[in-house]
């Protein structure tokens, strides 16, 4: 016990020496350190929605009961909409600027599980821009949107899994939009975005999704889908598409799908096209992971990925720690990623593989080249299945300069090869009980 504790405290010591800075070395803005949370009476005028018609009924549908509360709203000049105790079913809701989200403690805003309730709108999925079903919290060009309360979301989400496992055994080939499953919270083109307390739960589709938006902030909130029984397919936790400037703190993740995942774009010209982009500038920290296929995946349909942070979290049941997704038809560059005092369970810690699942290359002559470099692992205290899972050789892509330090871990495989990774360095790389 006691060595346990002489390690902590070593790792959170070295931790804290490098918390200022970005992987790259440029200093974290200090918006980072506000973790506080947002009083709701500073937002304005609180709207019940009990107190306009909506009534405590989960079994009918009140979209334009609850849409007419958030349009009320917006044209006094704003305020918060607030779901008290109770169930309330609903389809797509727009909100609109200056208008917020408030969940009470026992209430619960619920999404129809008949996909006729959900808008068709261009929106953003999977890396691309098209028509496809809005989510059931939109909030488009909305700065300073907040969502707030212990409550609940709840996306009503087992039909669907149901619908999207029976399509699956008649074409194993079948897209996740062929299911035609909404989201449960996609924010986008906003600024200074708060979400923070809410239980967010049972999404059909990805459970929460951001595009291009920035100084965004998840504080403390629930995400959870079943992995077990009725598994809930592709219910990521939190989707990060052409983002800068991004914190997740405090937040427990348990989903059939990866858990932070990073966005921004896919196919052979998707860096030419100007609705894709970078993501930038995210720290991800003091989280706590239950079953989820991954903790930070960078991919399937990212362009550039630079300064991520994934530090003090702790792991169940991750089935891999860093997954970095190759894409053979996109130009994909991942630099600067830092995995910072990770602790508990995983299968593969450090996964690199090919990721051609519904990929389509098309000739490129000025194809930019794909690579993952200045990736730094260390303060790390695992048991592991495979702590180094990795293509290191192939023509599609380019490893250089990782470094491992600091590293105490159980390895049932025990094929970490430093020499696999040019310019990989190793400092006080401890695989089960051998010191490297």
């Amino acid at each position: 016990m006691k060595k346990i504790l002489t390690f902590i405290l070593l790792m959170t010591c070295a931790s804290m020496a490098s918390a200022d800075n970005w992987p790259d070395g440029t200093k974290i803005d200090k918006w980072f350190a506000d973790t506080s949370k947002v009083d709701v009476k500073s937002l304005g005028r609180q709207y019940v929605i009990t107190d306009y018609g909506v009534k405590d009924d989960s079994t009918i549908v009140q979209t334009m009961q609850l849409q007419a509360v958030i349009d009320k709203a917006a044209k006094d000049g704003g305020g918060v909409i607030v779901i008290p105790r109770g169930t309330f079913l609903s389809g797509s809701l727009f909100f609109k600027p200056k208008t917020h989200l408030h969940i009470a403690e026992g209430g619960k805003l619920k999404g129809s599980d008949r996909i006729t309730n959900y808008k068709i709108v261009e929106t953003r999925i999977e890396g691309e821009t098209c028509m496809y079903f809005s989510a059931l919290v939109n909030a488009d060009h909305v700065d300073g949107f907040t969502i707030t309360g212990k409550g609940t979301i709840d996306g009503n989400g087992y039909n669907y899994w149901d619908e999207f496992w029976i399509r699956r055994k008649w074409n194993r080939k079948c897209y996740n939009k062929d299911a035609q499953r909404p989201r449960l919270i996609y924010i986008s083109n906003s600024s200074n975005v708060t979400v923070q307390d809410v239980h967010i739960m049972n999404s059909a589709f990805w459970t929460n999704h951001v595009y291009n938006s920035d100084h965004v902030r998840y504080l403390d909130c629930y995400i959870y889908a079943p992995t077990s029984g009725m598994k809930a397919p592709s219910s990521d936790a939190i989707d990060i598409d052409k983002c800068h400037d991004f914190l997740i703190n405090g937040c427990y993740m348990n989903v059939n799908d990866d858990a932070v995942v990073l966005k921004g774009g896919k196919g052979t010209y998707a860096d030419t096209m100007s609705v894709n982009g970078p993501v930038e500038r995210v720290l991800i920290q003091n989280c706590h992971y239950g079953t989820t296929h991954s903790m930070l995946t960078l991919g399937s349909e990212s362009l550039h990925d630079r300064n991520i942070i994934l530090r003090n979290c702790t792991s169940d049941n991750t089935s891999r720690v860093l997954w970095l997704k190759m894409r053979p038809d996109t130009p994909q560059q991942y630099e600067y990623v830092m995995v910072d005092g990770v602790r508990g369970k995983t299968k593969s810690f450090l996964f690199i593989h090919p990721w051609s699942q519904f990929y389509n290359p098309q000739k490129r002559d000025d194809m930019p080249a794909s690579f993952c470099r200045h990736i730094i692992i260390k303060n790390i205290n695992m048991d592991c299945k495979s702590f180094f899972d990795v293509v290191a050789k192939n023509d599609k892509y380019d490893l250089c300069d990782f470094t491992f330090e600091n590293i105490k871990i159980t390895d049932e495989d025990n094929k970490f090869d430093p020499r696999a990774i040019a310019d990989t360095k190793v400092k006080n790389v401890v695989i089960n009980g051998r010191k490297l």
